[in-house]
C-alpha cells in the first residue's frame, strides 16, 4: 500500500488500477485511531469521518454546530486536496448529527461548500460522537 502524505511529500508516480493508497496530511487533524484520513483506491477517495477539530490545536472548535460544521468541511477539504480531489469531485456523505434540531444550521453552513450540484447525502441523529462533537461527517469523491 502506498502512502500519500499531503502536500508536502509527492504523491507515488503510479499507482496500479485498483491500487490502494493511504493519505495522510498534516493540513487537518491526525487520527486518534487505527485508521486513516483517507484511502484512495484507483479514481475514488474514500475519506475518514471529521468533527470539528482545529488540526493545529487538536481540540474541538467552539461555537457549536454552525463552527464544528464549517471545521469538519475545512478538514474534509484539507484531505481532498492532499490526494488531488477537490469538493466538485464529492459523490456521496454521510452526517452524523448529536441532535437533528440541528440539521437546519449544519446544513446551511455544509452548502456554502459547494458551488455546483451537491453530493447524495444522508443526515442522521446518533446517540453520541467522538469528543462529544455535535457533527462528524464523512465522504466518497470520485473522479
Amino acid at each position: 500500500m502506498a502512502v500519500l502524505a499531503g502536500c508536502t511529500t509527492p504523491a507515488p508516480e503510479t499507482v496500479p488500477d485498483g491500487g490502494r493508497s493511504v493519505v495522510a496530511t498534516g493540513a487537518a487533524p491526525a487520527a486518534v485511531g487505527p485508521y486513516s484520513q483517507a484511502v484512495r483506491v484507483g479514481n475514488l477517495l474514500f475519506l475518514a469521518g471529521q468533527i470539528g477539530l482545529d488540526p493545529a490545536t487538536g481540540q474541538l472548535v467552539e461555537g457549536g454546530v454552525v463552527a464544528e460544521t464549517r471545521q469538519a468541511m475545512e478538514n474534509l477539504r484539507a484531505v481532498l486536496e492532499a490526494a488531488g480531489f477537490s469538493m466538485a469531485d464529492v459523490v456521496q456523505a454521510q452526517v452524523f448529527l448529536a441532535d437533528l434540531n440541528d440539521y437546519a444550521a449544519m446544513n446551511e453552513v455544509y452548502a456554502s461548500f459547494f458551488d455546483g450540484p451537491p453530493p447524495a447525502r444522508a443526515a442522521v441523529e446518533v446517540a453520541r460522537l467522538p469528543r462529544d462533537a455535535r457533527v462528524e461527517i464523512m465522504m466518497t469523491a470520485a473522479r
